[in-house]
């Protein structure tokens, strides 16, 4: 309400009125500010969503560029589709001088010849894995020196690739190691850093010459290997689609230079070809085979591999009458901090001995660093047959012959398992702490039991070898309550525990009726 002041002046406008329009604006003020805060703040989260799918889009990006060998290495243009599958394969062995056997035994091409061969066959490219670089030992003394010309002679042919414009290229996880320093002016070598990948070590041991030929086995690249060891493996010739699976697991070594973790994933061009689930169907020497790689650890099995404790699993399912073993150490724990009991592949063995009736044999190395739990583990398996009919487990160690200098000769570095239908060649002891921390590779070949004549199928040529071992006179009897004796240091090591753990008069009568606990 509006008064009317005399001598016609304006209008007063009450004090009320004038509070409650000031008010208003306050009001109207408040509410276009709390507006325009809303609008500000959708905005910001506008901006927080679109910076958080940038960043995404941003680690994706360097995921996928930090994955190795995104693009894939060259092949040569071979596919699983033109590869060659008629193939060619041979067993190549290290016989140590001292190591006989008898007059009909059972001899294989050398590996030192085997191995000068795929040089001389090689054309473009040379690709070697090897735990061991020690080819021109400085160590050995004069008697040792015919031995390691074998190692000296490999060396200079390892060499000489770099003059005829033949590529050779080395993996390897010895970063200290000299001779690759040196080798390296003849070479391209990538170091892999184990340690920062898996906590172990690089194990694998394979040759792949031109994409076409392959080597694996036991044998290193140190001269023992080609003289004082007892080594065994394959090599295969003209076998494009093998050699390039082969390839494939090289190159993941290759590209993993420089790197301290594990990619999240791997190119297409590093993943398997074939695999337990799809074999690859090849002719060896005419014989129909099914044949598959497999690698290990699991962290380093791109898309399709197949893991190495998997393939011995299934040469071990697939056995229907026996199944025969040589290997360097066999210890079912996983050795850290804290020993463990690591069950995988003596579960399996124990399974086929007790449920299906398949007849076990272990040839161990019996050697320095022979585990004294070995002994027990074994005796353990071979007690389960003792009061079961159609249960058979046999275990056996091979004895090396101990030098002047103290270091063994004739060691069993074999590392294969034969069945009535398949071979598995690997490059690992079968320790836990080798299939889960160290990277190694293998090989499976199956073929039908009785095809073709004794002795012409490879199946049939590795039982024989494991035979002719197995009754050859280095080895030893697993015998109950007596532990084999590898060398004078365990001989020693036994009589200082049997002196002092011999009981004394006074605790003689101190003893139970029962015995001492």
């Amino acid at each position: 309400m509006e008064l009317q002041l005399k001598g016609g002046g304006p209008p007063v406008v009450p004090t009320n009125t004038v509070y409650s329009t000031v008010q208003q604006q306050d009001y109207s003020a408040s509410v276009w500010l709390r507006r325009k805060e809303k609008k500000l703040e959708h905005s910001q989260q506008k901006c927080i969503v679109i910076f958080a799918l940038v960043c995404c889009f941003a680690v994706l990006v360097a995921l996928i560029f930090s994955a190795v060998d995104v693009w894939g290495e060259d092949e040569d243009g071979i596919t699983e589709e033109n590869c060659n599958k008629n193939c060619r394969i041979v067993l190549v062995e290290n016989i140590p001088e001292d190591v006989t056997f008898s007059e009909n035994g059972t001899a294989h091409l050398p590996l030192s010849v085997g191995l000068h061969g795929l040089l001389e066959m090689a054309f473009r490219s040379v690709e070697i894995v090897s735990p061991q670089w020690n080819l021109n030992s400085s160590v050995y003394d004069s008697s040792s020196q015919k031995s390691a010309g074998q190692g000296w002679a490999l060396l200079q042919r390892l060499q000489g690739l770099k003059k005829k414009g033949i590529s050779l290229k080395i993996a390897s996880g010895m970063i200290d190691s000299a001779e690759l320093k040196g080798l390296s002016r003849y070479s391209e070598v990538h170091y892999i850093n184990m340690t920062a990948l898996t906590k172990g070590f690089l194990h694998s041991s394979f040759w792949v010459v031109d994409r076409k030929h392959i080597y694996i086995g036991s044998a290193t690249m140190d001269w023992r290997s080609l003289s004082t060891m007892k080594e065994l493996g394959v090599i295969v010739y003209n076998c494009s689609c093998l050699a390039l699976d082969l390839h494939r697991v090289f190159n993941l070594y290759w590209q993993l230079q420089y790197k301290d973790f594990i990619p999240s994933m791997w190119s297409k061009r590093l993943s398997a070809l074939w695999n337990k689930e799809e074999n690859l169907p090849l002719l060896f020497n005419n014989t129909k085979s099914d044949v598959f790689v497999s690698s290990s650890p699991d962290v380093f099995c791109p898309k399709d591999r197949t893991v190495d404790l998997d393939a011995i699993s299934y040469v071990i399912q697939t056995a229907k009458r026996f199944i025969y073993i040589s290997i360097t150490d066999y210890l079912p724990l996983t050795i850290r901090k804290a020993h463990r009991y690591w069950s995988r592949i003596d579960g399996m063995l124990r399974e086929a001995l007790i449920l299906r009736n398949i007849k076990v044999r272990l040839l161990i190395s019996c050697r320095e660093e022979t585990h004294p739990l070995t002994f027990n583990f074994v005796w353990s398996m071979k007690t389960l047959c003792m009061e079961l009919a159609n249960c058979s487990m046999e275990a056996k160690f091979f004895n090396s012959r101990e030098l002047r200098d103290g270091t063994l000769q004739g060691i069993n570095h074999n590392r294969f398992m034969v069945t009535d239908s398949a071979v598995y060649i690997g490059n690992f002891d079968w320790v836990g702490n080798e299939f889960t921390f160290n990277a190694g590779a293998g090989m499976v070949i199956s073929q039908a039991e009785g095809v073709g004549v004794r002795n012409s199928t490879l199946v049939e040529q590795v039982r024989v070898t494991f035979e002719r071992d197995w009754y050859s006179r280095h080895t030893k009897n697993l015998q109950a309550n007596k532990i084999p004796v590898c060398n004078k240091h365990q001989l020693n090591q036994m009589a200082h525990l049997k002196i002092t753990t011999e009981p004394t008069e006074s605790s003689r009568s101190e003893e139970t009726p029962n015995g001492s606990l």
